[in-house]
């Protein structure tokens, strides 16, 4: 809690700032520049008197401008809303259309500063036909401040905008309980609206709130301490406002560097332009670009004011690399080791903003994500929230203001991270292909949390039972039902060639590919699999092939479980990979050959097999005393040593294993 000291030295702070205004121009001007700032909204019901509060901040802290503030007298004498009084509420509802009916439409910002703080104030519609706008002005601010009439008490729509804040990441709330003057600054109707509210908020993620008392027509609590409530002995909001902390969640977290675009001024120049969404880089940092996993090292940090040493969110800059890396507008930049999540098959919320159509499942839309586009298409409604109980409910669409837990499929991968971690990389909104509007506003989830499972930490996103313990269903989990929930067919890739050829290098690194993009691929590895279940297995003809055998034989269970199966072995004989593609099945199983000559693969020999074979150490080493029989009926050839870098290499031979896996129709969606 801030001290007495804090709460009250606001006047002493203005006096103090207008004094080196006075005397030094340039100090002030620089004070003013590296003042926090604090975004906020305003929310509620209509008519609980979110413009009145907004409009009584900005004229008892003296921003409003003489001719504004004449203009709104003058109105408020024609239209005779508060019997020829001032009626603060037009200094905020600048429509003709929220003059005429006394209610805000769209989201109005307003702006004013005091001696501690720079503040932008969102004042969001409160009727339920706009949570569109509420929603939109939302999700750029750190708090909110959530009118409740002292007369109605926690209303229908209290309770909507407490949750769509806490959606939105919001974790500081003020609970301003407005028109206290109405129900005669009774301090028993007070305690009977924190405690309605308390109640109400302990199915939503834990939040600091701070409730406070007021009168925004009348300045009671506003600014200025009222002399109604002796009873109560908390902040004013202002004072509030002036000392609440608020969490840099920008500077904080792993490095996130969208790319906007590449810059290549001249040919000597390539740089990658964007803002720092979370984190710091600095020259000499190891960078991975994702989804295609190069990696390099920033060579420097650019600015239009020269090089930096760091950089920090959400500073904007370009990077330079060491290497000449494939990188475009919608990769992004991270610390290796530190990366997020990757995948074509997402969970998120959205709101949905459509007042011409509904969300509907099988639709594609544009998912835009940051400086990344692409089509997507919606899986499934998991389930619509009911915002007036916080209910779960199953539906079959989503309208206008609705809110839901979607499965998205992308056609390229997104790179995020869960919404409630980082806001800029886990946001997004979704646009109708023919009209280019935005139709919905998503925030994307954890795939590691659950949305039907235990109850967790996480909030309005954990599962209540409603119906005390299922029964465990009887109906066997069939194929298509796990192609459907995985994105995928089953298949086998049986990578073969000489030892040192690179086929698990490959296979790995396309098991890390499906797993990027949502799939679910299991590497059997011929050797590890000698240190196991073959451990009783020399090298011979006879081992070789019964070692192919069991590896299939796990091979062909994983993919009766819905898996795709990435096998390295060396395979020497023709007639033995023969019997593997019979046992796993002609249909489901595809011969992947590394070519790499021998030449190349001695070069590549970590572990000394080749060496100690030349000295008759070994035996049975194939491509010296043991015939390999390269495949003709291989699917697909891998020249590794011809494509280029190791790096180059393995990526392009990614590239063409899951090309022929789109081919063969494992991938789906």
């Amino acid at each position: 809690m801030p001290s007495d000291a804090q709460k009250f030295s606001s006047t002493d702070s203005e006096q103090d700032e207008l004094a080196l205004l006075e005397r030094d121009v340039e100090s002030y001007l620089a004070r003013h520049e590296s003042k926090e700032l604090l975004r906020f909204l305003t929310c509620g019901s209509v008519d609980d008197g979110k413009s009145t509060l907004i409009g009584r901040l900005l004229h008892d802290t003296h921003v409003i401008h003489e001719d504004t503030l004449a203009a709104a007298e003058r109105d408020s004498k024609s239209m005779g809303t508060q019997a020829g009084a001032l009626d603060l509420a037009l200094l905020v509802d600048g429509l003709k259309s929220e003059r005429e009916q006394g209610i805000t439409i769209d989201v109005a910002y307003r702006y004013f500063t005091t001696a501690a703080r720079k503040y932008i104030i969102a004042d969001t519609p409160g009727h339920e036909q706009f949570t569109r706008n509420m929603a939109t002005g939302a999700s750029t601010c750190d708090l909110a401040i959530l009118l409740v009439d002292a007369r109605a008490g926690v209303a229908v729509q209290t309770r909507r905008h407490a949750y769509i804040t806490s959606l939105l990441g919001i974790r500081e709330i003020v609970v301003a309980i407005n028109k206290m003057d109405l129900v005669g600054n009774a301090q028993a109707r007070f305690d009977e609206i924190v405690r309605e509210y308390t109640a109400f908020a302990q199915q939503l993620p834990s939040r600091r709130t701070q409730f406070i008392p007021m009168s925004a027509l009348n300045g009671d609590n506003v600014v200025h301490r009222s002399t109604s409530m002796p009873w109560y002995d908390g902040p004013t909001l202002l004072q509030h406002l002036d000392v609440v902390s608020i969490p840099d969640r920008h500077r904080v977290g792993a490095l996130r560097f969208p790319v906007q675009w590449v810059n290549r001024p001249t040919l000597d120049f390539r740089g990658f332009t964007g803002t720092l969404a979370a984190g710091t880089v600095k020259p000499g940092d190891r960078v991975l670009v994702l989804p295609s996993r190069r990696t390099s090292t920033v060579a420097r940090v650019v600015t239009f004011d020269g090089d930096l040493a760091q950089a920090s969110a959400p500073l904007s800059v370009t990077l330079t690399l060491t290497d000449e890396v494939d990188c475009a507008r919608g990769d992004m930049l991270v610390h290796v080791g530190h990366e997020p999540f990757v995948a074509q098959n997402v969970r998120a919320m959205v709101v949905w903003m459509d007042d011409t159509a509904p969300l509907l499942p099988g639709k594609e839309y544009l998912l835009k994500h940051g400086t990344h586009t692409t089509p997507a298409t919606i899986s499934s409604i998991i389930h619509r929230v009911d915002v007036n109980t916080l209910q779960r409910v199953d539906a079959p669409a989503l309208a206008l203001n609705d809110i839901g837990a979607l499965s998205i499929h992308t056609n390229s991968p997104l790179v995020y991270d869960a919404y409630e971690s980082n806001r800029d990389t886990g946001a997004f909104i979704l646009i109708d292909r023919l009209s280019n509007a935005t139709v919905g506003a998503g925030m994307l989830l954890d795939p590691q949390q659950s949305l039907d499972g235990a109850p967790s930490e996480s909030g309005h996103w954990r599962d209540t039972p409603q119906g005390g313990h299922l029964a465990p269903s009887l109906r066997v989990v069939t194929v298509p039902e796990r192609a459907n929930r995985l994105g995928q067919q089953p298949f086998t890739l049986l990578f073969t060639g000489l030892s040192g050829s690179g086929k698990s290098l490959v296979a790995r690194a396309v098991e890390r590919r499906l797993f990027d993009q949502g799939r679910f691929g299991a590497v059997i590895d011929g050797a590890q699999l000698r240190s196991g279940m073959s451990r009783d297995l020399g090298f011979t003809r006879a081992d070789r092939s019964e070692n192919l055998r069991r590896g299939m034989e796990v091979a062909r269970a994983l993919n009766e479980i819905g898996l795709i199966v990435l096998a390295s072995f060396t395979a020497p004989d023709a007639a033995v990979r023969e019997r593997a593609r019979e046992l796993v099945g002609r249909d489901r199983f595809a011969v992947v050959h590394l070519s790499t000559p021998l030449v190349e693969c001695r070069l590549r020999d970590a572990h000394g097999l080749y060496a100690d074979a030349d000295r008759g150490v070994v035996r049975d080493v194939p491509g010296i005393d043991f015939v390999y029989e390269e495949p003709s009926d291989a699917e697909l050839v891998l020249p590794l040593h011809a494509l280029g870098t190791q790096d180059a290499a393995v990526h392009t031979a990614v590239e063409r294993v899951m090309e022929l896996l789109r081919e063969r129709g494992a991938l789906l969606r």
